[in-house]
């Protein structure tokens, strides 16, 4: 679910900043202790819901650094538990990365990133113990490097309109 800060300021633009925001990248839980590599889904091809126009850019450039970097990912949908869910309400293109909450990891998702399967991505989700001390070094080093290159491609796009970056 979407910070109530975030709510409140999609909630105050006007239509004419509204356009004038080319995209939100959203960058959340990127360092859970039992991480996984998950891309949001932009042109809904694997999840059955996609972003706004312009979402399946995002998915693409984040996607490309990933097989660069020879780093398997996942889709992961649209569901509006985080901050872009106010920008995609509005109509500006989405995406970014999710290393994992509560959900239990699958066998073949501990195929895929390591870690163990049968135990959440983050046992402290949400708790008092979700502090930097329950984190994986090796998760937020692989996912904070995909963020860096996907704010510098954007950001050295030529346009009018500015990237809005939520954590």
């Amino acid at each position: 679910m979407s910070e109530p800060r975030v709510t409140h300021y999609v909630s105050l633009l006007s239509k004419k900043q509204i356009k004038r925001i080319a995209l939100n990248l959203n960058f959340d839980m990127i360092g859970s202790p039992n991480f996984g590599r998950f891309v949001y889904d932009g042109d809904g091809s694997d999840t059955g819901t996609a972003g706004p126009n312009g979402s399946a850019n995002i998915e693409s450039v984040i996607n490309r650094y990933f097989a660069k970097q020879k780093l398997t990912v996942k889709a992961t949908a649209f569901d509006g538990r985080s901050d872009y869910g106010p920008f995609i309400d509005v109509g500006i293109p989405a995406g970014g990365l999710f290393a994992g909450a509560e959900d239990i990891k699958t066998a073949e998702e501990a195929a895929l990133f390591g870690g163990t399967a049968g135990e959440a991505f983050n046992p402290c989700y949400h708790q008092a113990c979700d502090t930097y001390v329950n984190n994986s070094d090796e998760g937020l080093d692989q996912m904070s490097d995909a963020t860096a290159d996907a704010v510098l491609q954007f950001a050295m796009t030529r346009t009018n309109r500015a990237p809005i970056v939520t954590l």
